[in-house]
């Protein structure tokens, strides 16, 4: 099954935009996915892996939340 992780910088204040992507995401997909898991990090980081591979990085690009769910979605299809 589909395993999701979100890291997101604490003292970057991420964690509201983390929770808000990790809800979209079970929102779409809910059974489909085993789980969608906040992993607390710094540095500015705010990535999303699907099992194992990086679909989004804030430093390589722009954050839009439709379109990283969409990109699970590729992952859960």
């Amino acid at each position: 099954m589909t395993s999701v992780e979100i890291e997101y910088c604490v003292p970057c204040g991420h964690r509201d935009r983390a929770q808000d992507l990790q809800a979209a995401i079970l929102e779409e997909y809910g059974l489909q996915v085993d789980r969608v898991s906040l992993v607390t990090g710094d540095g500015g980081v705010f990535e999303v892996r699907v099992d194992g591979d990086g679909i989004f990085d804030i430093d390589e690009d722009e954050y839009d939340a439709d379109a990283i769910v969409e990109g699970v979605g590729a992952y859960v299809n």
